[in-house]
């Protein structure tokens, strides 16, 4: 099974995730299929980076979504959309 999850990065106390489209088998920081994005948690959501038509063609395609980045994703969607000048 594929599923779309965070694979971590950086310095000890200083998490910074990359998400990633994976096999369900492998490590959480192994290999992978495909970086989609990136996830500061330090940072304001507003800076995570996701390719989601990426992320809509793996979830098309039967990846499930972990609950974290599914809460990135909607976090992000909802600042974005806040950001967005209201014409």
């Amino acid at each position: 099974m594929v599923k779309v999850r965070l694979s971590r990065a950086g310095a000890k106390k200083r998490p910074y995730y990359h998400i990633v489209v994976t096999d369900k088998e492998k490590p959480r920081d192994g290999r992978f299929i495909e970086q989609i994005g990136t996830y500061d948690p330090s940072r304001p959501i507003e800076e995570a980076r996701v390719d989601l038509p990426r992320l809509d063609y793996w979830v098309g395609v039967g990846a499930q979504v972990s609950d974290r980045v599914r809460d990135v994703v909607k976090e992000h969607k909802k600042a974005a959309a806040a950001a967005a000048p209201a014409s």
